[in-house]
């Protein structure tokens, strides 16, 4: 007769940091998972819509600086940006100190698509906060900042 293995205590693997590691490793991705689910009919890739962030956070970057800051080969993000700009996501303009260079911005097409997921997203969760109980949201607020800092490079 088969029988199902002793289901490890969650709590009691919480307690050590390696526990909570991997706790905090699988709920995150998870998490992750949802919310791109979440992001709405555009059908760009989580590396297209990686650089479109980038490229709204440092505006005027080229594409070679977008390449190391995305940690990807510049072959690569060259596709990746030619995709977006085929879209009307990006432009191209030529580098104000360095002809031989382009900068590359957000559209006003991108800068709308970017808006629409971040709001769907929050919407989702938003949603999904109101089903907790009030000290659990609290424990949450408490953790946002510490997850935050962790984020950092």
């Amino acid at each position: 007769m088969l029988t199902n293995p002793p289901r490890k205590d969650p709590v009691a693997s919480l307690r050590s940091d390696a526990g909570l590691a991997s706790a905090l490793r699988v709920s995150l991705a998870r998490l992750n998972r949802r919310l791109r689910r979440q992001a709405g009919g555009h059908s760009l890739t989580p590396t297209q819509v990686a650089t479109l962030v980038a490229v709204e956070r440092h505006s005027g970057i080229t594409p070679g600086e977008l390449a190391e800051h995305e940690k990807v080969q510049p072959p690569s993000m060259t596709r990746v940006i030619a995709v977006l700009e085929e879209r009307g996501l990006v432009s191209r303009t030529p580098h104000p100190s360095d002809r031989r260079q382009v900068s590359v911005s957000v559209t006003e097409r991108g800068s709308a698509l970017l808006k629409e997921e971040r709001r769907r997203k929050e919407a989702w969760l938003t949603q999904r906060l109101k089903e907790l109980s009030p000290e659990e949201r609290a424990v949450l607020r408490q953790a946002a900042p510490i997850l935050e800092k962790l984020s950092r490079n």
